[in-house]
């Protein structure tokens, strides 16, 4: 039969099937992508053939296929040097929720799942949550930085999940497409899908004051379909997200705002770090591409990991 993986255990998968059945799968022998090494042989969103097991007490089955896959989200593993963890395939849209405050977002976190999303030219939408716990100022610096994102071609909104401020956009945004939700721990994945679903029944986790972290709640990557059409992959928190299978020479092709002055730098192999005549470095210099991103750029460069 043919299925849809729509969770990841580890060595068990849960698999949406044809006949509107959910099964227990486990992979016969090994997958692997041509190009690198990878921890997990098969992601949520993959689509993959399988057949029964019939010596089993429980009915459960054997995955024996993976179709090609669209696109996927990947990154560094951080249990095992040298190999990447896909976080989910086939996916519509790349969501990113972050906070303000209560964890913090940094602009370098953004920034990297961007770029993974842009190397393959995945739709970002950019969801600022906890709204109601900011004061003016910050709101209007949120507004600032939304109007940044806005112009690199992301789409960007203001909510409060816990509030139900601002779901009916972040709902028009979802529906009718595959969305792949990333955020670190606290900033409120679990409760904007229990608040779009209440069936669905996320666990939710509290951010310690004190760090500003939050709890992992969400152990394994799942899909759920919020609505007809409307399906979402819930991620565990993202602490650190470190890139791989992107080299140095054609990272600047996936900031949008660097990508529009490849071919104007005096030398084609520019790594715009300190060449004269560099296209980007004078638009850093007359602040037509923001500082934040120059210096995410630069320290994805220097990233050993992602050099490797």
């Amino acid at each position: 039969m043919k299925g849809l993986v729509i969770k990841s255990t580890g060595s068990w998968y849960s698999i949406s099937a044809e006949d509107n059945q959910t099964y227990n799968c486990r992979v016969r022998g090994k997958f692997k992508l041509k190009k690198f090494k990878t921890t997990n042989p098969l992601a949520v969103g993959d689509q993959i053939d399988f057949e029964m097991e019939h010596a089993t007490d429980e009915p459960t089955g054997i995955i024996n296929h993976i179709y090609p896959r669209s696109n996927y989200i990947i990154r560094k593993s951080i249990h095992k040097t040298g190999h990447g963890h896909i976080i989910a395939s086939n996916v519509d849209q790349l969501m990113i929720l972050v906070t303000l405050a209560y964890p913090r977002t940094s602009f370098g976190f953004i920034d990297r799942l961007s770029v993974a999303a842009e190397s393959f030219r995945i739709p970002v939408t950019v969801v600022f949550n906890k709204m109601d716990m900011l004061e003016d100022e910050s709101v209007e610096y949120v507004e600032e930085v939304m109007e940044l994102y806005r112009s690199l071609g992301y789409e960007c909104m203001a909510i409060s999940a816990i509030e139900r401020q601002g779901l009916g956009n972040v709902e028009s945004a979802l529906s009718n497409k595959t969305t792949l939700l990333a955020g670190h721990s606290g900033v409120g994945k679990s409760t904007l899908i229990n608040e779009l679903n209440p069936e669905v029944g996320q666990k939710i986790g509290e951010v310690s004051i004190s760090v500003e972290k939050g709890t992992h709640t969400t152990t394994f990557a799942q899909m759920f379909e919020l609505k007809p059409g409307m399906h979402i992959i819930d991620t565990p928190g993202i602490k650190e997200y470190g890139l791989v299978d992107i080299t140095n020479e054609e990272l600047s092709d996936y900031f949008p705002e660097m990508r529009a002055l490849i071919g104007e730098c005096k030398f084609h192999d520019c790594s715009h770090t300190h060449e004269p005549g560099c296209a980007i470095r004078a638009a850093v210099d007359d602040e037509t591409i923001a500082p934040s991103r120059y210096n995410s750029y630069l320290s994805i460069l220097e990233d050993e990991d992602n050099r490797r």
